[in-house]
């Protein structure tokens, strides 16, 4: 009774901030959305709801060396923004999984506890329905701290980890106060296309580019949906995720070989707008907090990108292909 309770109170809350919706979409923008490859569905059930995670699974275009990468996105994103890498690494003949999170992206967004070790669970349990033994495992923002706890969980299924600009190298308790949940919902609903692409904008303190446009577009999509409320709720759920279970604490803890990314001109920290003054230049410091996670993981490889922001991928996708391909090639294995 309390879920349901909760949920009807959001979709009421939703309502009243109905008038808040941007106006359309996709008018003006240079490009328009098209996925690359097809989404299939896992079908899982969490909480006793049966529920559809959205994922990419595409087979090597060159001769297979027969391992399986599997990339997970940021918040702000969706298995789409990694398609110009699956791409790539499909050539360089792995096969890739790319999912939609539950509360993101295609998949579906239920009103749950959301917790870093059901996303693991959730993920392993697609790999296992795929009869995937074992992956290298790329990890972005978000990612990156779910990417370290399934590393923690389920070492025995990760060859190798590549960290890029993960967000949770530092705890974020430390630096912000405690948001109410609701108040995070409000601000969740209140969002509009401009807002989002200018918080997309801060990823690339190099300059926008047009073709970073399609992913606003995929972030923004569920804008003009009957899902926002409960994708704004999902959105609220999974920054209080973030901030409540922190993994900087277990970097010491990874016992697989490790490829640490880190864009040097990147200063995200999950509720900036939120920090006290005095910690506005010490906090999300990359070049220094990629450093310190090196330190931490034993044995760990770090790749500076000068000149590249949160995304590097997106932003300098040769640096950051060159480096993958050189780690997961390389011959490391557990220490």
């Amino acid at each position: 009774m309390f879920k349901f309770d909760r949920f009807r109170t959001c979709v009421l809350l939703g309502l009243l901030f109905g008038a808040i919706l941007a106006p359309p979409l996709f008018a003006q923008q240079s490009q328009t959305l098209r996925s690359r490859y097809s989404v299939q569905f896992f079908q899982l059930q969490v909480e006793n709801q049966d529920l559809r995670m959205a994922y990419r699974d595409v087979q090597a275009t060159a001769a297979s060396n027969g391992k399986t990468v599997l990339l997970l996105h940021g918040k702000n994103f969706s298995g789409f923004y990694w398609e110009p890498t699956i791409e790539f690494l499909a050539q360089q003949g792995y096969r890739v999984i790319a999912p939609d999170q539950l509360g993101f992206g295609q998949s579906s967004r239920p009103d749950i506890h959301y917790s870093f070790h059901q996303m693991a669970e959730n993920t392993k349990a697609l790999l296992d329905h795929l009869g995937i033994r074992q992956v290298c495992v790329i990890a972005h923002s978000m990612g990156g701290m779910l990417g370290v706890r399934f590393t923690l969980l389920f070492p025995e299924k990760v060859e190798k980890l590549v960290l890029e600009n993960p967000i949770g190298l530092e705890d974020y308790r430390k630096l912000l106060s405690y948001i109410p949940l609701r108040e995070q919902y409000a601000a969740e609903l209140s969002q509009t296309y401009d807002k989002m692409r200018d918080y997309q904008k801060s990823y690339y303190p190099g300059g926008w580019k047009p073709e970073y446009e399609v992913y606003v577009q995929d972030q923004a999509s569920v804008l003009e949906s009957g899902e926002y409320p409960r994708a704004a709720w999902s959105a609220a759920l999974t920054y209080e995720m973030i901030y409540e279970q922190p993994v900087v604490y277990e970097l010491s803890e990874i016992s697989r070989p490790t490829l640490l990314i880190i864009g040097q001109d990147d200063r995200t920290v999950v509720g900036k707008s939120h920090l006290p003054t005095n910690l506005q230049p010490v906090a999300g410091q990359y070049p220094e907090l990629g450093r310190k996670a090196q330190a931490a993981i034993s044995g760990s490889t770090l790749v500076e990108i000068p000149g590249c922001g949160h995304i590097p991928h997106i932003q300098k996708p040769d640096e950051f292909r060159k480096a993958v391909i050189a780690f997961l090639g390389s011959g490391a294995s557990y220490r």
